[in-house]
């Protein structure tokens, strides 16, 4: 059982969390903190100008409101939303706060997986705790 879990989160269209999300429950103590974190990857400064300026406020709030509502569905869970490249942030954020547990979601790996690594396969290898891979 653990006692501060890390789910990272991805909200794309073939990403399901659920699995991820019950297993935190699965595999926490009654009293476990559980961070549902989600990165927001770096807009380059070419295409940023082409948004409306509005834009990144907006896209943050609805970020924030989904992974509040996700998070609402575990008990002492909250969503953390930050900024940064999605592997190395998610390192970052877990050598910082201390989880004793990070549930990764993974896809299928395919050849650019092999040649650049994945978020998963990065976690997997660098993180300072226990990591499970949920596919």
């Amino acid at each position: 059982m653990y006692h501060n879990i890390l789910v990272p989160i991805a909200f794309e269209a073939e990403r399901d969390v659920s699995g991820s999300l019950k297993l935190a429950r699965l595999l926490a103590t009654s009293d476990a903190r559980i961070t549902l974190l989600h990165v927001v990857e770096h807009i380059p400064a070419y295409a940023i100008s082409y948004l409306p300026p509005e834009y990144m406020i907006e896209m943050r709030k609805g970020l924030q409101a989904e992974l509040d509502a996700k998070a609402a569905e575990l008990p002492n869970a909250k969503g953390v939303l930050i900024e940064g490249h999605a592997g190395r942030s998610i390192l970052d954020w877990a050598e910082v706060n201390k989880p004793d547990l990070i549930i990764v979601a993974s896809h299928r790996p395919g050849m650019q997986d092999l040649l650049l690594g994945s978020t998963a396969a990065k976690i997997v290898r660098h993180a300072p705790c226990a990591v499970h891979v949920v596919r």
